[in-house]
């Protein structure tokens, strides 16, 4: 079924500038099964991991971490840009592969100790998921493992989260 996933994902061209092709998820997401395979092996693995939390990386980890979350009975943390929680935050900067950007998470969304699975929709660069599990650790929490559904080999964003486990199924 993975290789399903794999074929369904299409290539934009230059979005959302010119150079870039993104990957879009979106035919992915608009077929149930497809939808359920990736929920499902994310699920099995976060499982498996004894994670206390789930944090999501906006706003396409939304997407796949949530019905993670309410399958395994997890609480789940969304990790945002600035200026979108409405509570206490600290925030994190990072580059991103066209540019820079600012994350924040509520400041009493970790507890210290928990054990916490990161999940995105993509790895480039590695900015956004490194920023992420900074933003964990600074709460005293521990990443466990990053889960993507796709990554982009050739950005090298593995090398940039040296020393975290990471599971991405779709590599291109």
């Amino acid at each position: 079924m993975l290789d399903h996933v794999r074929k369904a994902i299409r290539d934009i061209p230059d979005f959302p500038q010119p150079g870039i092709i993104f990957k879009d998820i979106t035919p992915v997401l608009k077929e149930p099964a497809l939808f359920d395979e990736v929920v499902k092996l994310f699920a099995e693995r976060v499982k498996a991991l004894r994670v206390d939390k789930i944090a999501v990386i906006e706003s396409r980890g939304f997407i796949f971490g949530a019905p993670v979350a309410h399958e395994l009975g997890l609480g789940l943390v969304p990790v945002r840009k600035k200026g979108k929680l409405p509570y206490h935050t600290i925030e994190e900067s990072y580059a991103l592969e066209y540019g820079t950007a600012t994350l924040e998470v509520h400041e009493d969304a970790f507890e210290k100790g928990e054990r916490i699975v990161i999940i995105d929709d993509l790895l480039a660069t590695g900015g956004t998921a490194l920023a992420s599990a900074k933003l964990v650790e600074r709460l005293g929490a521990h990443v466990a493992e990053f889960l993507f559904l796709v990554e982009l080999g050739f950005l090298d964003g593995r090398k940039k989260l040296s020393g975290y486990e990471v599971f991405a199924p779709v590599v291109y």
